[in-house]
């Protein structure tokens, strides 16, 4: 066979092996709970522990849910996994504004790794329509819920309700889930249970985003 035949069969056969392992992980996902993560094996190996345990949504307060909408992608329920607004706002903004949402935070905390780079923002804006097409808004949710870190070495609102409040994430107040939610995405500089000034500013924000994303419908994609 010639040689460029070959080496084009090759990479035809890369690409589809690829695809094909891509279909599988999000699928997998959609129906299974991950065990762990990229990051949370990186940061065990880093510091010699992580707390996680997972929580089905349904042991979750709805409140918290409605929280990290409200603080991190208030249009969730209006988009396919990229926010085309938040986009063109970022960019006038010239670039001080984040635009990720809440689909590609989980596809990055899921299946990526941390920190910039060409290829991690192309694997992620590959993975995150295959996400949105595969998986509900609510199994969006409530991934994004059990993999985001809130303090070193404590990923999950089951570890986080238990290691800043001492109660489990069912019992958690519109106040707490807040103030959970405001320590992202920089949970290694913020404290839910001790708030600056700043954060209780910020927890109050989205407390009343929390509400009003409830009572206008854009928490609808993800509630019962």
């Amino acid at each position: 066979m010639h040689p460029i035949l070959w080496l084009r069969r090759w990479m035809r056969r890369v690409l589809f092996g690829a695809i094909a392992l891509i279909a599988i992980f999000v699928v997998a996902y959609a129906l299974m709970n991950p065990p762990t993560t990229p990051y949370m094996i990186s940061e065990k190996m880093r510091i010699g522990w992580v707390d996680h345990q997972w929580v089905d949504m349904d042991e979750i307060a709805p409140v918290m849910a409605r929280s990290v909408v409200a603080a991190e992608d208030a249009n969730y329920c209006l988009h396919w996994g990229f926010d085309m607004s938040a986009i063109r706002a970022a960019i006038d903004d010239g670039g001080a504004r984040g635009a990720s949402t809440i689909s590609q935070q989980v596809v990055k905390n899921t299946y990526l790794w941390q920190g910039r780079s060409w290829l991690r923002k192309a694997l992620e804006a590959a993975l995150t329509p295959a996400v949105e097409l595969v998986w509900t808004k609510r199994r969006i949710i409530e991934v994004y819920l059990n993999v985001a870190e809130f303090d070193k070495g404590v990923f999950g609102v089951e570890a986080a309700s238990r290691h800043y409040f001492d109660v489990g994430p069912d019992k958690l107040t519109a106040v707490q889930a807040a103030r959970l939610a405001a320590v992202l995405p920089n949970p290694k500089e913020r404290s839910a249970s001790k708030p600056s000034t700043a954060l209780r500013k910020r927890a109050v924000q989205i407390l009343d985003g929390a509400a009003t994303i409830r009572r206008d419908g854009r928490a609808s994609c993800f509630e019962d």
